[in-house]
C-alpha cells in the first residue's frame, strides 16, 4: 500500500499542479488513509458506484478533494485525463468535493464541520436497514472548532454506531496558523472518550498503522470510533512540508511539479 500511496500523492500534484494552484498540503495529509480505505478496507464497486450496502466515505475536509479525486482515478472510478481538470469550466472535479458531479464521492461538503453529521445520519440509516456497511468520515483538526463537529459525535455516541468510524486529521494547521494559536483541542483522544468513542492515536501518514487501527475500531459492539490520524500537512513532497502553513493552499509551477514528481519516483 505504500507503493500506491506514493503513486496517489503523485496525482495529487498532477491534478492541482493542472490548476496551477489548490488545497495541498492538506490533501497530502490524508492520502495515506484514502489508501486504506480505498485498496484494502472499503466495500465499493468501481463498476457500481451506488451499490446499495456499500461502505461510505464523507471527507468533511471536503478542500481535500484533489486527494480524493487522485485517489478515485488510481481505484478507476475517473480517468488521468479527467484528473486534470479540476476545477476548470465544465469540469466534474471541483475543488471541493460534489457528491452530484463526482462518481465515488458519497456526500457534498466543504461547509466545514456538516459533513460528520452527513455521516453519522448514513451510519444510522444502516442501523436501520441492517445492510452491515462501516461508514467513515474524515475531518480536520481545525475543523473541529466548529460546534457541529461535537453535535453530531455526541449523538453518534448516544445511538451507539459501532458502524462509524471518525479520523482527525491532526497535521497541526489550518488556513491561518496553528491550530494551537487558533483554539488548541489540547487532547482530542479524551474529548472523544469523554463523548463515548473507542479512541486510538497513531501515526497518520503510516499504512500499516492505520489498517490496523481500522480493524481495531471494527471490532468495537457498542460505540462509535475515532482514529486521530497524527500528520504531516504537505507529507511526501518535502519543499510543500517546508512552507508550513502556507501550504494550506498554494501555487504549483511547472517546475514544481517536476520537483515533486522526482522526489516521488
Amino acid at each position: 500500500m505504500q507503493q500506491i500511496a506514493k503513486e496517489i500523492r503523485k496525482l495529487t500534484v498532477e491534478c492541482i499542479a493542472s490548476l496551477g494552484q489548490g488545497h495541498i498540503g492538506g490533501s497530502l495529509s490524508i492520502v495515506d488513509v484514502l489508501t486504506v480505505l480505498y485498496f484494502k478496507q472499503m466495500n465499493v464497486d468501481v463498476n457500481n458506484p451506488k451499490m446499495e450496502g456499500r461502505d461510505r466515505l464523507v471527507v468533511s475536509k471536503g478542500h481535500a478533494g484533489p486527494a480524493v479525486y487522485a485517489t478515485l482515478c488510481r481505484k478507476g472510478y475517473i480517468s488521468h485525463d479527467e484528473l486534470l481538470t479540476l476545477n476548470k469550466f465544465g469540469t466534474n472535479l471541483p475543488s471541493h468535493c460534489d457528491m452530484n458531479k463526482t462518481p465515488g464521492v458519497d456526500m457534498t461538503t466543504g461547509s466545514l464541520g456538516q459533513g460528520i453529521s452527513c455521516a453519522v445520519g448514513m451510519a444510522l440509516a444502516s442501523k436501520m436497514s441492517n445492510d452491515n456497511a462501516t461508514i467513515y468520515c474524515i475531518i480536520g483538526d481545525g475543523e473541529s472548532q466548529e460546534g457541529q463537529i461535537w453535535e453530531a459525535s455526541m449523538y453518534a455516541s448516544q445511538k451507539k454506531l459501532n458502524n462509524f468510524i471518525l479520523f482527525l486529521d491532526n497535521n497541526g494547521m489550518q488556513i491561518d496558523n496553528y491550530t494551537d494559536q487558533i483554539n488548541s483541542l489540547i487532547n482530542p483522544a479524551k474529548k472523544w472518550e469523554s463523548f463515548g468513542f473507542y479512541t486510538q492515536t497513531i501515526n497518520g501518514n503510516d499504512v500499516n498503522e492505520i489498517d490496523e487501527a481500522i480493524e481495531n475500531a471494527k471490532k468495537q459492539k457498542d460505540k462509535p470510533s475515532i482514529i486521530v490520524l497524527n500528520t504531516v500537512k504537505g507529507k511526501g513532497v518535502s519543499f510543500i512540508e517546508k512552507l508550513g502553513v502556507a501550504n494550506h493552499s498554494t501555487t504549483i509551477s511547472k517546475e514544481q511539479l517536476e520537483e515533486a514528481l522526482e522526489e516521488l519516483k
